[in-house]
């Protein structure tokens, strides 16, 4: 099976597809019939790659983690994301669809954000290639996630608070949908993560994957073979994800791990472990795993970590999960907390509480003295300083 690209109606499987009201059809079309042609042309290639290497800092490196390592006993990789522009693995699809979006003559962007990375990255992009820029956020997460709103409004960027249901992630996608079918002709909606209708998941597993192309340049440098006997990554929606399995789903050799956010617990009401919770639906254009009651009505996600706690998974990871490709560990919010804060003492590195859960998977699976086991470390922890300070004292 080819578990990397969708067919020609956006399926992995029985996941994806395009579900869309009639006032997005022309949008979605458009995109559809050129995004493959505009992002495989060298004209577009050569701008784009030239950005990651001098404007982004890529290639991000490939560090040997020694003492978690040790700890653990076994080979641990991480994969620098958090040294990227901007802080996260977000700016290699922002700026790869920004560009996008002024080859299709598109001038206004709207973006959607929940811990703000995406925003920041989105903001970043379009004050670089001089475009207007929408963030729709959750009241909630413009609250926990302050200094990346300040960020965003610095960089230009109009920040526009989503105050309905769960003030979150869901909610910011369902108000940039709603703009995006009030401007249908000027703007162009970059989608965060690989979620939405098709093209989007596979045109943003496409701009990630870098990162996994990446580990197999550096894995071979560095030890004389390209493919790691694990890659790690935390899923929400599941960008950074995507990106870190993309150049591996097809090489079974290689095993392959996801870590969701569990939460106070998947039995707790107050979860976003999707695999472990959703069933088949559809949410934001796509069918996938969806969180939702018996009627079909979505159900609140948690987490402590503003980007994993969406009520959905991406198509690709719903049918990596659903063929066992993927291992799936819901890791709950303590878990997570208790590994951002091992990960700072022991190497000096404060990582994104999304990266934390990825982390986290080390204490939940055992890995042998021999194996290799790349992590990607998706973002760097600024953004979410103020919730570890209130954790901090327990430590």
């Amino acid at each position: 099976m080819n578990f990397k690209n969708p067919d020609k109606n956006g399926y992995y499987g029985e996941f994806g597809g395009a579900f869309i009201p009639e006032m997005l059809f022309p949008n979605v079309k458009e995109l559809q019939e050129q995004y493959l042609e505009i992002i495989d042309s060298e004209d577009f290639q050569n701008e784009y790659q030239a950005l990651l290497k001098n404007y982004v800092g890529r290639a991000t490196p490939l560090y040997f983690s020694k003492n978690l390592s040790e700890k653990y006993g076994t080979n641990v990789y991480l994969k620098r994301e958090d040294l990227n522009h901007t802080g996260a693995h977000k700016i290699n699809n922002a700026l790869g669809q920004a560009l996008l979006a002024k080859k299709l003559g598109k001038y206004r962007i709207i973006a959607e954000t929940g811990a703000g990375q995406h925003g920041v990255a989105t903001a970043t992009a379009c004050a670089l290639l001089g475009l207007e820029c929408i963030v729709y956020m959750g009241e909630i997460d413009i609250a926990r996630q302050a200094p990346n709103v300040a960020r965003m409004k610095m960089l230009g960027a109009k920040v526009v608070p989503a105050t309905s249901g769960s003030k979150t992630l869901k909610d910011a996608v369902n108000e940039a949908l709603r703009d995006w079918i009030n401007h249908p002709t000027t703007t162009h909606y970059i989608i965060g993560s690989v979620v939405g209708p098709h093209p989007f998941p596979d045109l943003v597993a496409r701009f990630q994957s870098v990162i996994s192309k990446e580990i197999k340049e550096q894995l071979h440098e560095q030890i004389g073979r390209e493919n790691p006997d694990y890659v790690i990554a935390c899923v929400g929606g599941g960008s950074n994800a995507a990106g870190t399995f993309y150049h591996f789903v097809n090489q079974p050799e290689v095993k392959i791990i996801a870590a969701e956010a569990g939460g106070l617990g998947i039995d707790s009401g107050k979860s976003a472990a999707t695999t472990f919770l959703g069933t088949l639906g559809v949410l934001h254009g796509s069918q996938s795993l969806v969180m939702q009651t018996e009627d079909g009505q979505v159900i609140e996600p948690h987490s402590i970590s503003a980007g994993l706690d969406y009520p959905g998974i991406g198509p690709m990871h719903a049918n990596l999960f659903k063929e066992k490709r993927a291992e799936f560990f819901s890791i709950n919010d303590d878990e997570a907390l208790k590994s951002a804060f091992e990960l700072t003492k022991l190497e000096g590195i404060i990582p994104a509480l999304e990266s934390a859960h990825a982390l986290a998977v080390l204490d939940k699976k055992k890995f042998e003295k021999d194996d290799v086991v790349v992590i990607c470390l998706s973002g760097r922890g600024d953004k979410d300083m103020e919730t570890y300070l209130k954790h901090l004292v327990d430590r």
